[in-house]
């Protein structure tokens, strides 16, 4: 059996559109599924059309969150409660296209445990949007150890033991990009040209696409702390050569430094160094406290459509 894991979020014009894409593509399988939507605190009609789906099709299944907790959080939700043998994720806007999932069994059939996708920018795609797209993939790979592929995308299928292994990690701030990379298993990439969004605006804003950048190179990489120790080394190096050079002047030759200048520029630099260092720092210790508190990942409110809500994980 195949689960496809759809979190939503103020989906609800989309809604009837990916579900019967996929039911028509699915079909086409011949493999049975099931559909599971994740409802991360939606504030318009998208659960009432979810619910509704549900009382028509058995193979529909709807978890409602209590608030809205994040697309990686909407996920983990998704896959605790995943009964199949595979299972892939993709988002409910329709850039990611139903039409590839026969090509993501295909290859899970040939052997591949994990079928991930990268994507290709559709024509009319900002140059902005290209280049900080670029940066962010080039600067995570420079810091991290686990090399994430460029323009990897959320769309993927996972064999179930891959599931179980991801079920396992207990870190409550998931970076599935790269952990996908990290947890090894025999991986294929396919390649796909993104829609636009099939009706509505994008979820992620400015604010939330360089939080998801700070959360994916925090949580693969160390290095912006040894950062920190790097430029507080040279620092001191460079302030006990000028310190020298600066005795050397008041006491060979008799003459003391002029002006104020010198002095200003090296207060200044000193305390750019030392706050950047403390932000880097305070970056970590925020994820330490919040990992220590060992709230869950998400709050499940309801399950809708569920014919064994046993079988799920709390």
């Amino acid at each position: 059996m195949i689960s496809v894991i759809l979190p939503c979020f103020n989906e609800e014009n989309n809604i009837q559109e990916i579900y019967s894409r996929l039911v028509r593509v699915l079909e086409t399988t011949e493999d049975g599924y099931e559909l599971i939507f994740v409802d991360d605190g939606s504030t318009d009609n998208s659960l009432v059309r979810l619910t509704t789906l549900c009382r028509i099709d058995p193979r529909v299944k709807v978890l409602e969150l209590s608030r809205n907790f994040g697309h990686q959080s909407a996920i983990c939700a998704g896959l605790d409660y995943a009964r199949g043998d595979a299972v892939i994720m993709m988002d409910a806007d329709l850039q990611h296209p139903p039409e590839l999932i026969p090509a993501l069994i295909e290859k899970w059939k040939q052997g591949f445990e994990i079928v991930y996708t990268i994507r290709n920018d559709p024509p009319g795609t900002s140059l902005v949007k290209k280049k900080t797209s670029k940066m962010f993939y080039q600067l995570i790979n420079l810091l991290a150890r686990t090399h994430i592929p460029e323009n990897s995308a959320d769309f993927r299928l996972m064999d179930k033991k891959v599931v179980q292994q991801f079920l396992t990690l207990k870190e409550k701030t998931k970076f599935f990009r790269g952990l996908i990379t990290w947890v090894g298993f025999k991986q294929y990439p396919l390649h796909y040209t993104a829609s636009p969004r099939y009706r509505g605006k994008s979820k992620y804003t400015l604010w939330k696409m360089t939080k998801f950048a700070f959360d994916g190179i925090t949580s693969l990489s160390s290095f912006p702390l040894h950062i920190s120790t790097i430029l507080g080394t040279l620092v001191s190096l460079f302030s006990f050569v000028y310190a020298v050079y600066a005795l050397y002047i008041r006491l060979v030759t008799h003459q003391a430094l002029p002006g104020w200048t010198s002095v200003l520029v090296a207060v200044l630099f000193l305390g750019g160094v030392q706050l950047l260092s403390l932000g880097v720092m305070g970056e970590y210790l925020n994820r330490i406290y919040s990992e220590t508190k060992a709230r869950p990942t998400y709050i499940l409110r309801n399950i809708y459509g569920d014919r064994d809500s046993n079988s799920g994980r709390p």
